[in-house]
C-alpha cells in the first residue's frame, strides 16, 4: 500500500486545538455537579461529538489515516448526533428538560452506528481504498473484496446532504424555541442568556450554508479541513462564553446557596461588623428595592444573583448583602428563597393555576431544579407542595 507522508500547517493546527478544546469543554461540562443540568449533559455531548468528528478530519487532512486506517470513518455516525444534541442543549437551557419524544431524534444516529458496523470490520485494504477514494484518487488501489456489503442502507453515498437536512432542520428548531421563549417571556427575564442562546444557533446554522458553499468546490472529500476549522471556531466561541459569562452555561447563581448554605446569619453579620452604610444610603436601596419588588419581581428570574440584584440597584454586591443582612435579617439566598416560596404558595392556592403541575410553578417562580424548590418550600412551610395544595384545595371546598 502507498503512502503520504504527515502533512502539517496552519489549517492542522487550528483544527487539532479546537479537538483539544473541544474534548476538554465536553469532559468538564459532564463532570462534578455540572453534569445535573441536562442542557450541561447535551452540551457536553455535543462537544464531544463535534471533536471526533473534527478529529477524523484531522487525521484525513494530515495524511495521519495512513497510519491509523482502523480509524477510517469512525466519526460519520456523529452527523446525524450534533443536530439534536445542539436543538437539546437549547431546549434544555430554556425549559430544564428534554423535548417530548427525544429519543425519535436520535433514531438517524443509531440507524447509522449500526450501519458503520458494516464498514468498521472490513480488510485493511478495503479501508485504504475508501481513504484514497475520498482523499488520494491519484493513488493505485488494491484489489481486495470486502467481507459483506459495507452499507446495508443504500445511503451513504448521500451523507453530506442528509447531514446539511439535519442541520437545518434542528438549526431551525433551536431558533424556533428561542423565539418562542423570548415571546413568553416577562420583561424582567435576564436576555442576555437568550442572546448567547441566539449566537450560539446563529453559528451552528451556517455549518449546513458552508457544506453548500465547500463541497461543489471539491470532488472528493479534501475541503472537509474548512469545515473542521469552522468548527473549531465554534468550539473557542463556546469556550469564550464559558469564561466571560459563567452563569449562562453552569448557573452559578442556582448552585451558590449551597455553597453558602452553611453560612450563618450570625457569621454573616459578624463578618460586616467593621464595614458601614450610612442609614440614608440603606434607606434609599432599600426604596429601590422596594419598588422593583413591585414592578418587576425580579425574585423570579431563575438567573438572578447576588452581582445581579446589587448592578439593578446601582450599590455594589458586597453592600447590598451588608443591607440584607443588617437591615431584614437574611442572606441574599433567605431573602431570594422567601419571596420564591411566597409567589409559589400563592400559584398552588389560586384556582386559575390548579391546572399547573407543581414543576411548572417551581419553574415558573425561579427555581431551574424541582428538588431545590421542593427542599426550599419544606424548609419555609413545613410542608412539600403537594401537600400545601391539598390543604388548600380542601379548604377551598369546605367553603
Amino acid at each position: 500500500m502507498q503512502t503520504l507522508p504527515v502533512h502539517l500547517d496552519l489549517f492542522a493546527l487550528i483544527i487539532l486545538l479546537g479537538v483539544a478544546q473541544g474534548v476538554f469543554l465536553g469532559v468538564f461540562f459532564l463532570t462534578g455537579q455540572r453534569a445535573n443540568r441536562v442542557a450541561n449533559r447535551c452540551l457536553g455531548f455535543f462537544m464531544l461529538a463535534l471533536s471526533a468528528i473534527s478529529g477524523e478530519i484531522f487525521l484525513n487532512y494530515t495524511n495521519y489515516t495512513f497510519r491509523v486506517l482502523w480509524t477510517s470513518d469512525f466519526a460519520e455516525p456523529f452527523n446525524f448526533a450534533i443536530g439534536p444534541l445542539f436543538y437539546f442543549f437549547v431546549y434544555g437551557r430554556i425549559r430544564q428538560r428534554l423535548p417530548r419524544f427525544w429519543g425519535w431524534h436520535l433514531l438517524p444516529f443509531v440507524i447509522w452506528l449500526v450501519n458503520s458496523i458494516t464498514w468498521h470490520y472490513q480488510p485493511v485494504e478495503v479501508k485504504y481504498n475508501a481513504y484514497i477514494n475520498a482523499q488520494h484518487p491519484e493513488l493505485p488501489f488494491i484489489h481486495q473484496q470486502p467481507y459483506w456489503q459495507d452499507d446495508f442502507t443504500g445511503l451513504r453515498d448521500f451523507v453530506d446532504e442528509m447531514t446539511l437536512l439535519s442541520c437545518v432542520v434542528y438549526a431551525v428548531l433551536a431558533l424556533l424555541t428561542i423565539r418562542t421563549a423570548n415571546r413568553t417571556a416577562s420583561k424582567k427575564t435576564d436576555s442576555s442568556i437568550h442572546t448567547s442562546l441566539r449566537l450560539l444557533s446563529l453559528l451552528f446554522a451556517l455549518v449546513p450554508f458552508l457544506i453548500v458553499l465547500v463541497k461543489p468546490q471539491f470532488y472528493h472529500d479534501v475541503g472537509d479541513y474548512l469545515l473542521a476549522t469552522y468548527m473549531a471556531a465554534t468550539i473557542y466561541a463556546i469556550s469564550f462564553l464559558v469564561m466571560q459569562e459563567s452563569d449562562f452555561l453552569l448557573n452559578t447563581a442556582q448552585a451558590a446557596p449551597t455553597v453558602f448554605a452553611e453560612e450563618s446569619l450570625a457569621e454573616s453579620k459578624k463578618k460586616y461588623e467593621k464595614s458601614a452604610l450610612s442609614e440614608e444610603v440603606e434607606d434609599a436601596v432599600l426604596r429601590k428595592l422596594a419598588r422593583l419588588l413591585e414592578t418587576e419581581k425580579p425574585y423570579l428570574d431563575s438567573d438572578l444573583s447576588l452581582p445581579k440584584l446589587a448592578a439593578r440597584l446601582d450599590t455594589s454586591p458586597h453592600h447590598l448583602s451588608q443591607l440584607l443582612n443588617d437591615r431584614l435579617g437574611q442572606t441574599f439566598f433567605d431573602w431570594l428563597a422567601a419571596y420564591r416560596i411566597a409567589e409559589a404558595r400563592q400559584l398552588l392556592s389560586e384556582p386559575a393555576t390548579s391546572h399547573l403541575k407543581i414543576d411548572e410553578i417551581a419553574e415558573r417562580v425561579g427555581y431551574n431544579s424541582p428538588s431545590a424548590f421542593h427542599t426550599a418550600f419544606k424548609r419555609l412551610t413545613n410542608q412539600t407542595p403537594a401537600q400545601f395544595r391539598a390543604k388548600g384545595l380542601g379548604q377551598g371546598a369546605e367553603r
